[in-house]
């Protein structure tokens, strides 16, 4: 249970200071001693009421043509991804989540390098949506919204709010679907209840520090780890299938 509370402590601290990638840095130190069909059910639950938290605080900031299609594609690409979780051999969920974390994160240190603005895309949205939503229902990822929202919001107040609207309608499906397919079990709702605490802490502590720190020096820090893990996970993820 150590690991779990420094994952969540962790995981939400970034949360709160960036508006995304807890469930990047959730799986990603879990993975290592868990499968992910014991991750994603925990961390959906510990998530839902903290994107609620932001898109309340940053309502002003909602566009909804922006959030309410994207959202819908998402839940397209969300039922082949819950269907995978379920069936999928757990060391091929994790070296692919792997060779994932590696390549999002790649693209999100060129974003945070070059930073631009870019017009809002058709056939870059239904891109992201559905391979979005494959993502969420896989991992619980939902790393590819940041991609696409990024490059269209005005400032990170923007950010936050589209992405956590996005994260809530999503949320919403996959309890369900979860629940479903069983994978959501009494057993994940108690070690999130566990967590909660922790959850707590570490998203009111990301939202006061984001005050003070530098935002863009410390997703250039979170990306950089999370593609050193996304690459360790990988060749530990081959060598046990190989």
């Amino acid at each position: 249970m150590f690991w779990w509370i420094i994952a969540a402590v962790c995981a939400f601290f970034i949360k709160g200071l960036c508006g995304f990638a807890n469930t990047l840095v959730f799986t990603s130190l879990l993975s290592f001693g868990n499968n992910n069909i014991l991750i994603s059910p925990v961390e959906l639950i510990l998530g839902y009421p903290t994107n609620i938290i932001l898109a309340w605080k940053e309502r002003r900031f909602i566009q909804w043509k922006v959030c309410l299609p994207l959202a819908g594609l998402t839940l397209l690409g969300s039922i082949c991804g819950v269907l995978f979780l379920k069936n999928a051999d757990a060391s091929v969920i994790k070296l692919l989540f792997g060779i994932v974390v590696m390549l999002i994160g790649v693209e999100m240190l060129f974003r945070e390098t070059y930073r631009r603005q870019l017009p809002q895309s058709k056939p870059l949205l239904i891109i992201a949506g559905i391979f979005s939503g494959l993502l969420c229902g896989l991992y619980g990822v939902g790393a590819l919204l940041g991609v696409y929202i990024g490059r269209i919001a005005e400032n990170s107040r923007s950010f936050k709010a589209n992405i956590c609207i996005v994260f809530i309608i999503e949320n919403t499906f996959r309890v369900i679907a979860y629940l479903i397919e069983h994978i959501l079990t009494a057993e994940s709702a108690l070690r999130a209840l566990v967590l909660s605490p922790f959850m707590v802490l570490g998203l009111f502590a990301g939202m006061f520090c984001g005050r003070f720190f530098n935002e863009n020096g410390i997703k250039k820090i979170v990306i950089i780890l999370l593609i050193i893990s996304g690459i360790v996970l990988a060749v530990h993820s081959a060598l046990r299938i190989f």
